[in-house]
């Protein structure tokens, strides 16, 4: 049984999840996204921004993601890089209140929002190298899932009070309980919609805290002379090793496609929604409430599956299931669903996309927990923040990919339905490799090699 103080650090390690979910839920897809489409007043162009500024960000995460996760492993000071890439965040996030319609740069727009996904991903590649200390073999997958069920809860507490309190809509300026955005906002800039960014940027930095006080690596110790050279040169012979892993390799190339599949889902999901349906900031946010509620459910029971099947047959099914909603997503427009036309102001189109919402929650929740529970099997256990370095380096080296492909044809064809087929792809290829990746990874390759 866990003692109070293991107890304590758990939890301080949920809390990372709770105090960052919101860029994800509130910025990425469910209230900003949509946002920008009202900004530039057209879907299949507010697509392509937006998917161009996600790929450049991705580029960034992609070249210098597996470098600092060496280096980290080589000084041992996780907390230091996490305050670092914590104010980006913070930064970042800010940066989104000045997105105002009537005085509109969205160079600046998009900058701020680079700067802080990329200090959410960084830090969230420190946070998740100390899932294995965190407790035995056997409970990790349980705490991973629990951790991601967390995580989703506080994207919906923040997503209810955005849309209950701030979030303004475009024609009324009501909020969606039909009040005047809090704090004497003004509607008619939509500093209701706006302050999305201080909000996201508040609610980390008051939420982080349980995490810093509770949540300690092993001792520090200063970087020796030589450290990012030894931490380059520690990662060169990782990579030139992985050949001699095939279930490692077999992984990261695995969930290099399935995860930037499904990252495109939630990064284009309230986009694509706000431009192929005519969904309003606030519809889109509603969409957001099933999804989170979906994922946390299935997050929580995806890793009491995952302690007892292991990750890699929920994996497996997670992505039939992201399959079956990216082909769904497709076939639904306002005018047919599934190819079938539908009267005009029929509610199908929306009830059937409620539905995607839900299942891409459900199946992304569990697929993310069971992803990381995976790396653990699959990883060195003396190197394991260079793993879930080559780990992110892996989900985000084809990421700017998958972005720019869905903004290129997007741009090329006109069309938000078609701009999303590449996820479809990605996700078959993710299914295809997985069958090479042994349930328990290759420890003894571990042991061997030199």
């Amino acid at each position: 049984m866990a003692t109070a103080e293991v107890r304590k650090r758990i939890w301080g390690w949920y809390f990372f999840d709770w105090a960052s979910q919101p860029y994800a839920t509130l910025l990425l897809t469910f209230i900003f996204a949509p946002y920008v489409k009202e900004l530039l007043n057209d879907g299949a162009a507010a697509q392509a921004t937006w998917g161009f500024g996600v790929g450049l960000a991705g580029i960034v995460i992609a070249l210098l993601a597996p470098i600092l996760g060496a280096l980290a492993d080589t000084s041992g000071n996780r907390r230091g890089w996490i305050w670092i890439f914590s104010v980006m965040y913070f930064v970042g996030a800010y940066g989104l209140w000045w997105a105002d319609p009537n005085n509109l740069n969205m160079t600046f727009v998009m900058t701020s929002f680079a700067i802080g996904m990329i200090g959410m991903e960084f830090a969230t590649i420190f946070t998740n190298s100390m899932l294995p200390g965190l407790g035995p073999k056997e409970d990790v997958g349980r705490i991973s899932g629990n951790g991601w069920a967390f995580g989703y809860l506080g994207g919906l507490v923040a997503l209810i009070i955005m849309l209950a309190l701030f979030a303004d809509n475009a024609v009324t300026g009501k909020t969606f309980l039909g009040l005047d955005p809090v704090f004497g906002l003004d509607a008619s800039t939509r500093e209701g919609t706006r302050a999305v960014g201080p909000l996201t940027a508040i609610w980390f930095a008051v939420f982080m805290i349980p995490f810093f006080l509770f949540v300690r690596d092993p001792k520090p110790v200063r970087a020796p002379a030589g450290a990012v050279s030894a931490a380059l040169k520690d990662l060169g012979r990782t990579v030139k090793g992985l050949p001699k892993h095939p279930s490692l390799t077999a992984y990261l190339a695995s969930s290099m496609l399935y995860r930037d599949a499904l990252n495109g889902m939630y990064v284009f999901g309230g986009i694509y929604a706000a431009g192929v349906l005519d969904w309003s900031v606030q519809q889109t946010g509603i969409f957001g409430l099933l999804a989170i509620i979906s994922g946390a459910l299935f997050s929580w029971l995806g890793g009491r599956l995952d302690v007892r099947f292991g990750p890699r047959p929920v994996i497996v099914v997670s992505i039939l299931f992201l399959l079956l909603a990216s082909v769904l997503t497709v076939l639904i427009s306002r005018e047919t669903v599934l190819l079938m036309p539908v009267p005009e102001g029929s509610k199908l189109p929306d009830i059937a996309f409620f539905f995607v919402g839900a299942l891409i929650g459900a199946a992304g929740g569990v697929l993310q927990s069971a992803s990381r529970t995976m790396l653990v099997r699959q990883a060195n256990p003396a190197r394991m923040t260079e793993a879930f370095g080559l780990y992110a380096l892996a989900g985000k080296a084809t990421s700017f990919l998958a972005p720019m492909l869905i903004g290129a044809v997007t741009l090329f064809t006109g069309s938000q339905q078609i701009g999303v087929t590449p996820l479809i792809v990605l996700f078959l290829a993710g299914l295809f490799l997985i069958r090479f990746v042994a349930k328990d990874g290759d420890p003894a390759s571990w042991s061997n090699a030199s």
